[in-house]
């Protein structure tokens, strides 16, 4: 976890702060399991990661979104430069995910010593 949030999270967290879409609750910088996302609404269960150049093809980031999704999330990824130079297309790719409605699931506490992912 960083200190500081880059240019793109700043301008993400925005965008999704104070519960401006409809009421939905975003969570900047949580823990599920060993992992810490960006942002995350577990009323959708949605996760959101800003990315910059580093995270293209990046075998890490495949390896625990794989984890993630398997523990009942879905995952959306922008690129940075789209959350800057786009931040209307990045609001309407949100309000798509947040109109769909998960299963129910009973949420997990995530929050975790151990350094493994939840089995």
């Amino acid at each position: 976890m960083r200190k500081e949030p880059t240019e793109a999270e700043r301008k993400l967290w925005y965008l999704t702060r104070d519960r401006r879409f409809s009421g939905f609750k975003f969570r900047r910088q949580f823990a599920i399991g060993r992992y810490i996302v960006d942002l995350i609404c577990l009323e959708r269960r949605l996760v959101i990661e800003a990315d910059g150049g580093q995270h293209a093809e990046n075998a890490y980031d495949a390896e625990r979104d794989a984890w993630i999704v398997a523990q009942g999330f879905r995952m959306r990824r922008f690129w940075n430069a789209d959350i800057l130079q786009r931040p209307d297309e990045v609001v309407d790719t949100l309000w798509a995910d947040l109109k769909f409605e998960p299963a129910k699931r009973p949420l997990r506490s995530f929050a975790q010593t151990s350094e493994e992912p939840f089995p």
